[in-house]
């Protein structure tokens, strides 16, 4: 008996522990949990249970308890019975985590959706892609490497795979629970969407690169220098620290702010324009917020992604998740199947155009996809890069979307290739350069 009181006493210490080092951290937690459920449950129509079996295992996330309600389309976490933390849903809008004086009876905007679909084969229409053989394939060279990402499934968990060549499905693949119509959260593969979102606006003469950011409290101080270009290339000089392993700039934006877009305009200027490169999702959806300003009401703002982009391509899984003041977190929440994810990633490649219409200019690819200065050749305009070779199997002209946990849209100009890889691993766990080196070796 004193046996086991010792050691129940011993597992109290050390809990008690646990919580005191890691109690600050908790209300991010539970905020990441109950979100990420909510989410997967109403967007992707997946299972609670397996959602938190296969997705949230992770350091520290694993410690949160999460209870799903089907009935109230409600998850709410709680880490050692702490802190709990609620996502609700929101029509058109995702999930979003709820303060305590959240009113659920409060009205609020959705975006209209007007979906098309086109009867063209996939990518350019709905209907089923067609079988398509191409002499310029090394078809035996393609299964070995398409069989790549699959390989060691444990480390390198990957869930799906597809590949376009010359605007034609070459390769499919999905693993697990996650299918052809489930949409997949792209995370800050979200932010090249925004980027295309300027791209479309500057297309209709409505706005232009150079132009200084419209913030105002920034016109009495430094920041009045930070123009377009400097935000949506990383280059603003604004300080901000985007690390997701603690309490910092990022996680405190994603899990306890109401809105998302003050954060990075509230940060001091530590640098000139350009003089600094500086990865930042607050500034992501600080662009979210000038965005917004770009129309005369919130419902133009909230419309506008799908009625000028998404729905457009016929990207209709696509959901962008906003925050409780209404913004578009465009640093991280947007979702969509994977052949949607393609459909992005093929207009890149046809340069804007769609079906006929332009929906942003030529020029626009060469913007996004040309380095910023002090990146090392890794970054564009909200897109990443390998124009510096970090990836040496790969051609330096790949362009791509990237998110946590490894979800990419790579765009290959040179061999006329879009390749979409998601899962829950990123490189180096994820061999992409080994993935993608045989696989352009297997395109003549």
């Amino acid at each position: 008996m004193k046996w086991f009181k010792r050691v129940l006493l011993l597992l109290l210490i050390i809990i008690a522990i646990v919580v005191y080092v890691n109690y600050p951290k908790l209300n991010i937690i539970s905020g990441y949990t109950s979100k990420y459920t909510a989410s997967s449950v109403l967007i992707a129509h997946r299972n609670a249970a397996d959602v938190i079996a296969k997705d949230l295992q992770a350091p520290l996330v694993e410690l949160a308890d999460t209870e799903y309600s089907v009935q109230q389309k409600t998850a709410v976490s709680k880490v050692f019975g702490l802190l709990p933390r609620k996502a609700v849903a929101r029509k058109g809008l995702g999930a979003v985590l709820i303060t305590e004086d959240y009113d659920e009876e409060k009205p609020y905007l959705s975006p209209n959706r007007i979906q098309k679909f086109d009867s063209l084969p996939y990518p350019y229409g709905h209907l089923p892609a067609k079988d398509s053989v191409f002499n310029t394939v090394d078809y035996d060279a393609l299964q070995r490497a398409v069989a790549l990402p699959f390989a060691n499934p444990d480390v390198q968990k990957t869930r799906t795979l597809l590949i376009l060549y010359k605007g034609h499905l070459l390769h499919e693949k999905y693993v697990g629970d996650i299918t052809v119509n489930t949409p997949v959260l792209g995370w800050s593969m979200t932010k090249s969407i925004l980027a295309t979102l300027y791209g479309v606006l500057e297309h209709q003469g409505k706005l232009e690169m150079d132009w200084p950011a419209p913030i105002t409290e920034w016109q009495e101080d430094e920041r009045k220098n930070i123009t377009l270009n400097h935000l949506l290339r990383m280059q603003s000089g604004l300080e901000w620290e985007e690390n997701y392993s603690k309490i910092s700039d990022v996680t405190k934006m994603l899990f306890l702010d109401t809105d998302m877009t003050l954060a990075q305009k509230e940060k001091k200027a530590i640098a000139k324009p350009k003089e600094i490169w500086n990865y930042s999702s607050g500034t992501t959806n600080l662009l979210s917020g000038i965005l917004r300003q770009q129309f005369r009401t919130h419902q133009e703002y909230l419309d506008f992604p799908y009625s000028a982009l998404l729905d457009k391509i016929g990207a209709h899984s696509f959901l962008l998740e906003a925050d409780l003041a209404g913004n578009y977190v465009a640093s991280s929440y947007g979702w969509a199947t994977t052949r949607d994810w393609a459909r992005v990633g093929q207009l890149y490649l046809d340069k804007g155009q769609w079906n006929g219409q332009q929906l942003f200019s030529p020029e626009w690819v060469d913007y996004v996809s040309s380095p910023t200065e002090n990146s090392d050749g890794l970054y564009g305009g909200q897109f990443w890069l390998n124009a510096g070779g970090d990836m040496p199997d790969v051609p330096k002209d790949t362009y791509y979307m990237d998110g946590f946990e490894g979800q990419f849209v790579y765009i290959i100009p040179s061999k006329d290739l879009v390749v979409v890889r998601t899962g829950l691993s990123s490189p180096p766990n994820f061999d992409a350069n080994t993935f993608i080196g045989a696989l352009v070796k297997a395109i003549n």
